[in-house]
């Protein structure tokens, strides 16, 4: 169930926010995914000087599934400091690789 999925991603996605590169705007962003076989992905976002070289922590987390096997995924918990949501290049990958 959500409540189940939730104790697991969303601690992960917490700590996940200590390690955020986000050495121009300062706003941390962790993300945990996790596989249908139950493995867990986290991610954060890596920012660059060049805004476009940027990464977020949910495309870090969904790259590194993929690279890992993954392809069929059941939960994606994003963390912040105030609840913001996904960019439009996260909600495109995330639309084309997690099946809704």
């Amino acid at each position: 169930d959500l409540e189940s999925l939730r104790a697991v991603t969303v601690p992960l996605s917490v700590r996940a926010m200590a390690r955020a590169c986000c050495k121009h705007s300062g706003y941390q962003v962790g993300a945990c995914l996790m596989s249908a076989d139950g493995r867990t992905f986290t991610g954060v976002n890596v920012e660059s000087d060049t805004y476009g070289l940027t990464v977020c922590a949910e495309r870090a987390a969904l790259l590194k599934a993929l690279s890992e096997g993954a392809t069929a995924f059941v939960h994606l918990a994003c963390s912040t400091k105030d609840a913001g949501i996904s960019c439009g290049a996260c909600r495109q990958l995330l639309a084309e690789y997690c099946a809704a």
